[in-house]
């Protein structure tokens, strides 16, 4: 099962009207991450970025004067999506900035059955909370201190951490580094992976009663006994 992991920062709340400046998403294949990642930070063709979203992320309109308009990468972004379920914390204004894009260029919007919001499974697994991301490092132990700003990418791999906890199957360690290039974006990822054992199953325990029953039932069946002998206590 391949699932991408991502997130965005925007300019402002507002998905008509505003605009997406950063993407970042990594893959993962059977909850396991593959190394493959997504990174863009994106023109906003003459949108101005809210004072209250620039204090969230810390992007400005110089630093995306020379990136990318949506258009432009929105081909290799819908490649890298293809066929995947995409996980998202607070997936519904993630999903809408996504979809006001696509509309924009006339490409279909992504169908709600693909979208996983990890919000709303931390408020069913967690309804007392909290369960922003941040919170949710630290109820797993995951270590976010990386985390001064908002970063869609840096973000998305805390996600994946949070994620497979949330659903409760993790029987690895999954741990992220990233490193800064000098444009200030994400440039490079390592994925580490350290395997955990599984635990051993403990041999169930027999009452006297229990071992009674069972000795006269084998004694019943002669020589179509398929147990001759009972595990010692």
């Amino acid at each position: 099962m391949r699932e991408i992991i991502f997130d965005t920062e925007t300019t402002g709340l507002d998905h008509r009207e505003d605009r997406v400046i950063e993407i970042g998403g990594i893959e993962l294949d059977n909850r396991f991450p593959t190394g493959r990642t997504i990174h863009f930070y994106i023109n906003p063709q003459g949108r101005e970025i809210h004072p209250e979203a620039l204090a969230v992320h810390g992007i400005t309109v110089e630093h995306l004067a020379d990136k990318p308009h949506f258009p432009h990468i929105c081909d290799e972004f819908l490649s890298f999506i293809e066929g995947a379920k995409l996980v998202a914390h607070n997936a519904t204004f993630d999903i809408n900035f996504i979809n006001a894009e696509f509309a924009r260029l006339g490409h279909p919007p992504v169908e709600p059955i693909r979208v996983v919001d990890t919000l709303a499974m931390a408020k069913r697994k967690h309804p007392m909370g909290p369960n922003s991301l941040d919170a949710l490092c630290r109820r797993y132990g995951i270590d976010n201190t990386r985390r001064t700003k908002h970063g869609a990418l840096l973000d998305s791999e805390l996600l994946a951490e949070v994620y497979i906890e949330l659903i409760g199957g993790k029987q690895a360690a999954l741990g992220f580094e990233v490193s800064l290039s000098n444009g200030g974006g994400y440039s490079e990822t390592t994925i580490v992976i350290e395997t955990m054992p599984r635990p051993r199953a403990l041999t169930p325990r027999l009452s006297d009663e229990e071992r009674a029953a069972h000795a006269a039932l084998v004694a019943s069946l002669g020589e179509k006994a398929i147990w001759s002998t009972l595990p010692s206590a």
